[in-house]
C-alpha cells in the first residue's frame, strides 16, 4: 500500500536535466537525497516517453531505498508503469478524478492551482495536495499569463481555503522559502534552486532548513 503523505513534504524537487548544469538527473537526485529531500517529481519536459520511463525506473529504485516519495509529472501511464507514489497534474492535463480512477485510491494525485477557485475545484475533484504558484515568478517552466508571481498573499488565501497540503513553487530559493511556509504552505518545490546549484546537496539542505517551521 502507498504510504506517501504530502503533509510531510517540506522540500520537493522537480527534475529537469536541461537545467542541471550538465549533470544527469540521477546525479542530481542522489545529491538531493543526501541533502534531505522529501519528494522527487519526475518532470523532464522535452524527453521522450521511453527515456522518461527508464529514468523513472532508476529514480524509483533510488528513492524507494531512501524512503523518499516519487511523483510523475502529467503522465498517469508513466506513474503506473514505474510504480511511482502518484502523479502531479496541471490545469490542462487529465482531470484529477480520472487520474484517481486509473491509479486507485492509494495513489497521491496532486494538481497545480494559481487561484482560490482553481484550488477549490481541484480539491472537490479529489486532489490530495496542490502545487501553488508561480509564487515569485519563474524562468524554469512555462506558466499561463496571470499566474507568474502570484505572491505569498495568494498562497495564504489558497491554504486557508482548502483542507489539503499546499506546496509553493516558482522562483523559490533558500532565502524566500521561509516566507512561503509562513504564509501557510506545507513545503516548497524547486527546479533550478537545486538542479543548477554548484552543490545540490548543500542547496537541498539549505532549502530544508529554510522551509522548516522549527
Amino acid at each position: 500500500m502507498n504510504t506517501a503523505d504530502p503533509a510531510t513534504w517540506r522540500t520537493y524537487l522537480v527534475t529537469q536535466a536541461s537545467l542541471s548544469a550538465g549533470r544527469s538527473t540521477p546525479e542530481v537526485v542522489r545529491a538531493a537525497i543526501e541533502g534531505g529531500i522529501d519528494v522527487v517529481q519526475l518532470r523532464e519536459k522535452g524527453t521522450d516517453a521511453r527515456r522518461r520511463y527508464e529514468l523513472g525506473r532508476e529514480l524509483r529504485e533510488r528513492t524507494a531505498a531512501a524512503g523518499v516519495d516519487l511523483i510523475v509529472n502529467d503522465r498517469v501511464d508513466l506513474a503506473e508503469a514505474v510504480d511511482a507514489d502518484g502523479v502531479h497534474l496541471g490545469q490542462s492535463d487529465l482531470p484529477v478524478h480520472v487520474a484517481r480512477d486509473l491509479l486507485g485510491p492509494d495513489a497521491v494525485v496532486g494538481c497545480s492551482a494559481a487561484t482560490v477557485a482553481a484550488a477549490e475545484r481541484a480539491v472537490a475533484d479529489g486532489a490530495d495536495y496542490l502545487g501553488v504558484g508561480a509564487v515569485y515568478g519563474t524562468d524554469s517552466k512555462d506558466v499561463e499569463e496571470g499566474t507568474d508571481g502570484i505572491g505569498t498573499e495568494r498562497v495564504a488565501a489558497i491554504a486557508e481555503a482548502v483542507p489539503v497540503p499546499v506546496v509553493g513553487i516558482g522562483g523559490i530559493t533558500a532565502e524566500n522559502a521561509g516566507a512561503v511556509v509562513e504564509a501557510g504552505a506545507t513545503g516548497v518545490a524547486v527546479i533550478s534552486e537545486i538542479t543548477a546549484a554548484a552543490d545540490p546537496t548543500a542547496a537541498t539542505a539549505a532549502l530544508a532548513a529554510a522551509a522548516s517551521e522549527d
